[in-house]
C-alpha cells in the first residue's frame, strides 16, 4: 500500500490555494498580528501590548509573516525595528473584513466591538458580498468550482462536470 503524504504537515504538497494561504496566515495569532498592523501597530511592544501575546510566540509569528512577504521588517535609528504591511499583506484586508463581519453576525451577535468606516465619508462600510462579473450578487448555490490552469490531474477529475443522468419517463 502506498502511503499518502500528510497534507496538514505539508500544505505545499496540496494543489490548493486555500491550504497554502492557511499555511501562511491560518494560525489565529498571525491574523491578529496582521489586524493590529492595519490598526497601526508597528513595533514589537505594540503587538505585545495590544494582543497580550507571549513574546516567543509573537517573535515566531513576525518571522513567519516577514518570511512569507506579508510584513516587511525595517530597522531604524537606535536599533528600533518596525513592521509594515507589504502589498501582499494589504491584500489580506478583504479577508479580515469578511471574517470580522462574519464574526459580528455569527460569533459575537451582540453589539460589534469594532465598526469599520469609510475614512473619507465616515460611513460604515457595506457588508462584503460576492459578485458576478456583471455585478449580480452571488450566493453559495450560484458558484461552481472548475479546474484552473494550475490544477493537477487529481483536482481536474474531482472538479470535472458530472454527467447528467437522464431519468426515463415513468421511472
Amino acid at each position: 500500500m502506498t502511503s499518502r503524504p500528510d497534507h496538514r504537515q505539508d500544505p505545499l504538497s496540496r494543489n490548493c490555494s486555500l491550504a497554502r494561504a492557511l499555511d501562511i496566515v491560518g494560525e489565529w495569532w498571525s491574523l491578529l498580528v496582521v489586524r493590529e498592523t492595519f490598526f497601526g501597530a508597528h513595533r514589537f511592544q505594540d503587538y505585545v501590548d495590544q494582543l497580550g501575546i507571549a513574546r516567543n510566540i509573537l517573535s515566531a509569528r513576525l518571522k513567519r509573516l516577514t518570511g512569507a512577504g506579508v510584513l516587511s521588517r525595517t530597522e531604524g535609528e537606535g536599533g528600533s525595528v518596525e513592521y509594515r504591511l507589504t502589498a501582499k499583506g494589504e491584500a489580506l484586508m478583504p479577508v479580515l473584513v469578511a471574517l470580522l463581519q462574519w464574526g459580528d453576525a455569527h460569533a459575537n451577535p451582540d453589539l460589534p466591538p469594532v465598526v469599520l468606516v469609510d475614512r473619507l465619508k465616515g460611513q460604515p462600510i457595506a457588508p462584503l458580498t460576492l459578485r458576478a462579473a456583471d455585478g449580480r450578487d452571488l450566493g453559495p448555490r450560484d458558484i461552481r468550482a472548475l479546474p484552473g490552469p494550475g490544477a493537477d490531474e487529481r483536482l481536474r477529475e474531482r472538479l470535472a462536470p458530472r454527467r447528467m443522468t437522464r431519468v426515463a419517463d415513468g421511472a
